[in-house]
């Protein structure tokens, strides 16, 4: 299997192009993201025909589940889609399980540069999220997590996300926290969550724990999902600037109700997987 490896801001993906997916995409997604005995990476990603856009992304956890939707993940394909040919248009439509998207393209000398996603509108009533409780938002929210109460917000990009706002995210033991929220019984389909520390009105500070991958660098839904929740209680505006520990992402929650995410994504190598009855798992070639 022919593959591409990206990140978008240090979150990393294994992408790969084909007409199907195979009989068992999560058994390889475990394999091929494995850092030390496969490829190592964030997600195994799928580029595929689509029906009603121009492509389609499908996209699976190192844990072998599959996520609806990934922001950094999409600027990708969308970058490789361009400098491969199978797109020539800068904008053209991406189906995801989340829905078919948006990207925009800013090329120079016929690179991207940088990607610009019309991430749609926020999803903000908790059934749909989904969370467990009465109809209406979540916001500002008490969450009992293993006898501490948490303030949360609930947000939804196509995959559940719970912003909790901190004085100081690095205090934060994610390790621990992480994996308890996002298997909290409140959420029936688990959920991403992030920590978000307000800098200033147009810039935050956020660590994310990602659903079935843990602490990535970076995650694309879940700074829309910080910057739409901090505008939500009142924190920061409309533009945030989102900062990771991979590097920054420009949001903007529009006057159309519309998140446009903007940011970079960055190939590192193709290689070509191996199969293990030859002995080997991978390998990889500059």
């Amino acid at each position: 299997m022919q593959f591409i490896k990206m990140h978008g801001l240090g979150n990393d993906f294994v992408i790969t192009v084909g007409e199907s997916i195979g009989p068992d995409p999560g058994e390889l997604a475990r394999r091929i993201c494995d850092r030390h005995f496969g490829v190592g990476a964030d997600g195994l990603v799928f580029i595929l025909p689509a029906e009603s856009a121009d492509l389609q992304m499908r996209i699976f956890n190192p844990d072998g589940s599959e996520a609806e939707m990934c922001g950094n993940a999409i600027r990708c394909v969308a970058k490789y889609a361009f400098e491969s040919g199978m797109v020539e248009r800068t904008e053209f439509r991406m189906e995801t399980g989340a829905g078919v998207l948006s990207p925009r393209l800013f090329v120079e000398a016929g690179l991207v540069k940088e990607v610009e996603v019309d991430m749609g509108r926020p999803v903000l009533e908790r059934e749909r999220i989904p969370m467990q409780g009465p109809p209406g938002r979540v916001i500002n929210e008490p969450l009992d997590v293993a006898g501490e109460a948490y303030r949360i917000t609930a947000v939804s990009f196509g995959n559940p996300h719970c912003v909790v706002f901190v004085t100081d995210v690095s205090a934060i033991n994610l390790p621990v926290v992480g994996p308890v929220i996002e298997n909290h019984p409140a959420f029936p389909r688990r959920t991403n969550v992030e920590f978000v520390q307000v800098l200033s009105p147009d810039s935050t500070q956020v660590r994310v724990w990602e659903r079935g991958a843990g602490e990535t660098l970076a995650c694309g839904t879940g700074a829309c999902a910080a910057a739409v929740a901090g505008f939500l209680n009142g924190l920061t505006g409309r533009r945030v600037l989102v900062r990771l520990p991979g590097g920054d992402l420009s949001i903007f929650w529009a006057e159309d109700d519309h998140v446009y995410m903007t940011g970079p994504a960055v190939a590192v190598f193709e290689g070509r997987w191996i199969s293990e009855v030859r002995g080997r798992k991978s390998e990889a070639k500059n």
